[in-house]
């Protein structure tokens, strides 16, 4: 069974960072790629970042500059470290795995980022 584990949420000031964490066990033979996703109260959930199998990378526009996606191919893990945080990046931030030639999906459990201005 395929399984996500999320840290490094939690409380930052406006202008603080946070590195959050997510790392995939189990039955993978291939991972096509690894993402962050990030929904706020009352809003749909949204990409924030996403990392391929070779390397490439994808911003949301709000977080180009602050934001940085990155991964540890050994470990099948994928880090988000975001600097320069705003209010507006408040929310639970989840994590997305596309892994086998199905290339079947998989969500984490979420984890709350909260930054206060």
């Amino acid at each position: 069974q395929v399984q996500l584990v999320e840290s490094g949420g939690g409380l930052v000031q406006a202008g603080g960072s946070l590195r959050l964490s997510c790392a995939a066990s189990g039955r993978i033979f291939s991972i096509n790629f690894m993402g962050w996703y990030r929904q706020a109260p009352g809003k749909q959930r949204e990409l924030v970042a996403r990392i391929t199998s070779g390397g490439s990378r994808n911003y949301a526009d709000s977080v180009k500059g602050r934001f940085t996606i990155s991964r540890d191919n050994a470990k099948n893990t994928v880090y988000l470290q975001m600097n320069s945080l705003k209010f507006e990046d408040t929310g639970v931030y989840y994590c997305n795995l596309n892994y086998g030639l199905g290339y079947q999906g998989l969500w984490g459990q979420g984890t709350q980022v909260t930054v206060s201005s």
